[in-house]
């Protein structure tokens, strides 16, 4: 393939096929990853989303010499106290699991009424260009933990994060309607129309 103008900075094959859709209509050819270098797995080891997100950008863009996005994302529940936060992908530890980690959630949340069970994904995407500059964007969507897992789409907490205007978890909503309304979704329409000014083409129908 020819060099990409944005590269992704995830092996998660699906948060890739995510971002490509959200971010189809602009003149840039976008790739993730894997399909430019055989970057190392880069410890996400900071405090915050933020720190994560231009961490993993930085080391993309210096790796492939391309405009690099990274995001870090993660569940917050408020009953929790905030948790699992920044430790969303390896709250059960390891081997990553997302099955064990929403088994976890649940335990955790066992007995919890539903108007105690509010949460919010958090969304922080960083794009990092070769020469160091980095421009960061955010979204954030809420809604409730459920009582099990419910729908077969997304990945992650998907299944039990309830959008209450829907009566759907993310698993459930067509991948098009979460494209529209999620945490990557708020931050990457803020990133698409940075780009879009940049570079041109289409802003897209769902924006």
């Amino acid at each position: 393939m020819p060099k990409p103008d944005l590269v992704i900075a995830s092996k998660n094959v699906h948060k890739v096929r995510e971002i490509k859709e959200i971010l189809a209509g602009l003149p840039l050819v976008v790739a993730g990853i894997s399909e430019v270098a055989d970057l190392p797995e880069i410890a996400e080891d900071g405090d915050t989303f933020e720190a994560n997100a231009v961490k993993k950008a930085l080391a993309a863009a210096k790796a492939t010499g391309c405009m690099a996005l990274a995001d870090d994302s993660g569940l917050m529940v408020d009953y929790l106290g905030g948790e699992p936060g920044v430790l969303s992908a390896r709250y059960a530890g390891s081997p990553r699991s997302d099955e064990r980690n929403n088994a976890k959630l649940l335990a955790e949340m066992a007995g919890v009424p539903w108007e105690e069970r509010d949460a919010h994904f958090h969304c922080v995407i960083a794009v990092a260009a070769p020469d160091g500059e980095v421009t960061t964007y955010r979204g954030v969507c809420s809604g409730k933990i459920g009582f099990e897992p419910r729908g077969a789409n997304g990945f992650g907490y998907d299944p039990l994060f309830v959008v209450p205007e829907l009566s759907q978890t993310f698993a459930e909503l067509d991948p098009s309607v979460k494209n529209r309304i999620s945490h990557r979704a708020k931050a990457l329409a803020q990133l698409k129309e940075g780009l879009r000014q940049k570079f041109g083409g289409t802003a897209g129908a769902a924006y």
